[in-house]
C-alpha cells in the first residue's frame, strides 16, 4: 500500500460554459514520485470548481430533494407528541422553518465552518430523546387534543397545548448547543482526533447507513413497484449513462447557435429519477391506477395523499427567532439533548472524512474539524431559537449524493442552502415537493445508503487487513453496533437506573448504531497492542500531516475572503484551535506580519472564496 497519497484534478467533462471537454488523466499519473488519488479523476467539478450558475440551481435544487426525505420526516414525526396529529397548517409551518433554518446553517457551514460541500439539516439523532421527554406524564397530550371532531385548532387554549410542548425543546436544544459549540471551537474535538483512525472512522461511516435499512425498506415497501423503478432509473444514469453525452443547443460569441455535448446523466441522475418517478406516480393517480383506500397496499404512492398541506400552506410566510414564545428548559430534556448532540458530532466527523474521500479533497486538518463541530453547535442554537423542535447536524444522504453525481463543488451546496431558504419562505413551494410519494424517497435512499455504507468501509484501505486484530476491531464494532441497538429498542425496561434522566441518556447512546460502533472501534483500536502501520495510523498520519502542509488543504480548508491572511500568524490568532496554524497557512502570510511590506504580490488563493 503506498503511504504517500495526495490529490489530483482532473480536466472536467464540463468546462464552466457547458462545453464538452476531454477525458484526459482518468488512469491517474505520476508525480513527484507519489501516486495521484484516483478519488478525483471522474469527479465532474472539483470541490474549488464553479459550474455555471444555471447548474448550480439544478444541482442545488437536487441536494435539496436528496434531503427533503429527512427534512419533511423530522417535523411529522414531532407532530404527534406536539399534539398536531390534526393540524396540518401547522405542521406546514414547521416543515418551513426546519428548511429556512437548514438553509443558514448550510451557508454558515459551508462559509466558516469545515468549508466541505456538506448540506446541513434536522437529524434524527435528536428524535430519540425529543420523544422520551414528550412521552412523560407531564406533556402527555390531553385527550380533547387527540379527537379530530373535539379540537379547534384556531383556539388559544389548544395554541398553548403545543407551543408550551416545543418551547421546552427550544430550551433544552439551546442548552446543548452550547455544549457543542464549547467542544468545537475550544479544540477539545480536535484533540481526540489523534486517537481515531480509519478503524473507528469506518464503522462510524458505515453505521451512519446500516441502521436506515429499516426505515428505508419501509417506505420502499409502500409500494416495491415505484421504488425499483426509482432505484433503476438512479442506476442506469448515474453508472450506466455517466459517459453518455447528450447534444444540447448552445448560443455562442463565435457561433450563433450550435450543439454541444453535455454529460447531463452524471451531473443530474438523482433529480432525473425523482423527478420521472414522481410524474409515473402522477399519471398513475389521475387514471386510478394505485388503489385510492388508504388502508390498501400502495395507497401512499398516490400524489394526493398529502393534498391538504398543499392547500393550507401560505404562499409567504417568513420564520423568526421566538416564533412560538420564550423557550423554557429543564434537565430532562436538556440531558437527553445532550446525549444526541455527543451521537450527531460522532456522525458529523464521519461525515466530514467521507465528503473529502468523494469530492477528491484531503483529510480535513485539525482546525477545519475543531470550526465545523463548533458552527454545527452554532446551527444547532439557530434552530433552538427558530423553533425547528429538532437541531441541524450534517446529511449523510447528501454525502452519498456527492459519491452519485460526481459533482464536489461546494458552490453546489452554497445554492442548495439558498434554495432551502426559499422554500423556507414560499410555503406553497415547500409544500409542494412535501408531496413527493413515499416509495420515491424510499428508493432513493437505498441507493444512498449504500454509498455512504461502501465509503465508511473504504477507510480500511489505510490497515492491514491481513491482521487478525484489525479483523477483530472492525467485524466486532459491525456487528455490535446492529445488534445492541436493536436489542435495546426491543427490550428498554431491562435498562431502567431509576434516574430518569440517566435512562434518557443510556437510551440514546445505546439505540444510536453509529455510537456504539464507533465508540468500541475508538476503545479496542486504542488498547489492543498494534503497531501503527498495522494500525493504518501511519499512513493516516502522513496523510493528515501532507493534508495540513499541502496547498490543496489550504485552499479547501482556509478562511474565505482572506480572512486568515489578515491577521498575522504570531499574533493570539495562532492560539484558536480553530484557526489555521502558522504551518499550514504558508509564505501567503509572511508579507501580512508587522514590519514587512505591504505591497507584495497576492497569491490567487487570497481572494478564492
Amino acid at each position: 500500500m503506498n503511504s504517500a497519497i495526495t490529490t489530483c484534478e482532473h480536466p472536467n467533462p464540463l468546462r464552466g460554459d457547458g462545453v464538452l471537454s476531454s477525458h484526459e488523466g482518468d488512469q491517474g499519473s505520476k508525480k513527484d514520485g507519489q501516486l495521484k488519488s484516483s478519488s478525483s479523476s471522474h469527479l465532474a467539478y472539483g470541490i474549488l470548481d464553479i459550474p455555471p450558475w444555471y447548474l448550480c440551481i439544478f444541482l442545488g435544487i437536487q441536494h435539496f430533494l436528496t434531503a427533503l426525505g429527512g427534512l419533511v420526516a423530522v417535523p411529522l414525526i414531532l407532530a404527534k407528541d406536539l399534539c398536531l396529529q390534526h393540524d396540518p397548517l401547522t405542521q406546514s409551518y414547521l416543515i418551513s422553518t426546519i428548511f429556512f433554518v437548514s438553509g443558514i446553517c448550510t451557508l454558515l457551514q459551508v462559509f466558516l465552518g469545515i468549508r466541505l460541500p456538506i448540506l446541513q439539516g434536522g437529524t434524527f439523532a435528536f428524535l430519540g430523546p425529543s420523544l422520551a421527554m414528550l412521552s412523560l406524564p407531564t406533556w402527555k397530550c390531553p385527550a380533547w387534543t387527540l379527537n379530530a371532531s373535539q379540537v379547534n385548532t384556531s383556539s388559544p387554549e389548544f395554541t398553548e397545548e403545543w407551543q408550551k410542548r416545543i418551547r421546552e425543546l427550544q430550551g433544552a436544544v439551546l442548552v446543548a448547543s452550547c455544549v457543542q459549540m464549547l467542544v468545537g471551537f475550544s479544540g477539545l474535538i480536535g484533540f481526540l482526533m489523534r486517537f481515531i483512525g480509519p478503524l473507528t472512522i469506518a464503522p462510524t461511516i458505515s453505521l451512519m447507513a446500516l441502521p436506515l435499512f429499516n426505515s428505508a425498506g419501509d417506505d420502499a415497501g409502500i409500494h416495491w413497484g415505484i421504488a425499483a423503478t426509482t432505484i433503476f432509473l438512479i442506476v442506469l444514469f448515474s453508472q450506466y449513462l455517466k459517459n453518455i453525452a447528450v447534444p444540447v443547443p448552445v448560443c455562442g460569441r463565435e457561433k450563433k447557435s450550435h450543439t454541444s455535448k453535455f454529460y447531463l446523466f452524471q451531473i443530474f441522475p438523482v433529480l432525473l429519477g425523482l423527478c420521472i418517478s414522481w410524474l409515473l406516480c402522477f399519471v398513475l393517480t389521475v387514471t386510478d391506477a394505485l388503489p385510492s383506500a388508504p388502508t390498501a397496499y400502495g395507497y401512499l404512492a398516490r400524489t394526493d395523499t398529502k393534498g391538504s398541506v398543499l392547500s393550507q400552506a401560505p404562499w409567504f410566510r417568513f420564520p423568526y427567532p421566538g416564533q412560538w414564545g420564550l423557550p423554557t428548559v429543564s434537565p430532562a430534556g436538556v440531558f437527553g439533548i445532550i446525549a444526541a448532540v455527543i451521537s450527531s458530532m460522532v456522525e458529523s466527523i464521519g461525515d466530514y472524512h467521507a465528503c473529502a474521500r468523494l469530492v477528491g479533497a484531503p483529510p480535513p486538518p485539525k482546525h477545519a474539524i475543531n470550526r465545523g463541530i463548533g458552527i454545527e453547535g452554532l446551527g444547532c442554537l439557530l434552530a433552538g431559537a427558530w423553533g425547528t423542535g429538532n437541531g441541524t447536524t450534517s446529511y449523510s444522504e447528501n454525502v452519498g449524493a456527492l459519491g452519485i453525481t460526481r459533482v464536489g463543488s461546494r458552490m453546489v451546496i452554497v445554492a442548495a442552502g439558498c434554495v432551502l431558504l426559499l422554500m423556507g419562505v414560499f410555503g406553497k413551494i415547500g409544500a409542494a415537493f412535501a408531496t413527493i410519494p413515499t416509495p420515491v424517497i424510499g428508493g432513493m435512499f437505498l441507493v444512498m445508503f449504500g454509498v455512504i455504507t461502501a465509503v465508511g468501509i473504504s477507510n480500511l484501505q489505510y490497515v492491514d487487513l491481513n491482521s487478525s486484530r484489525n479483523l477483530f476491531i472492525f467485524g466486532f464494532s459491525i456487528f455490535c453496533g446492529l445488534a445492541i441497538p436493536n436489542w435495546v429498542n426491543k427490550n428498554p425496561e431491562r435498562l431502567r437506573t431509576g434516574i430518569l434522566q440517566l435512562d434518557q441518556v443510556i437510551q440514546v447512546l445505546l439505540t444510536t448504531g453509529m455510537f456504539v460502533g464507533g465508540f468500541l472501534g475508538f476503545l479496542l483500536d486504542n488498547t489492543i497492542p498494534g503497531s501503527l502501520e498495522e494500525r493504518g495510523l501511519l499512513a493516516w498520519n502522513q496523510v493528515q500531516e501532507e493534508s495540513e502542509e499541502s496547498t490543496k488543504a489550504l485552499e479547501v480548508y482556509d478562511l474565505p475572503w482572506g480572512i486568515s491572511t489578515r491577521f498575522c500568524t504570531s499574533s493570539c490568532a495562532q492560539y484558536l484551535p480553530f484557526w489555521p496554524r502558522e504551518g499550514e497557512v504558508g509564505v501567503r502570510q509572511l508579507s501580512l506580519c508587522p514590519g514587512d511590506s505591504e505591497e507584495g504580490p497576492r497569491s490567487a488563493t487570497d481572494t478564492r472564496m
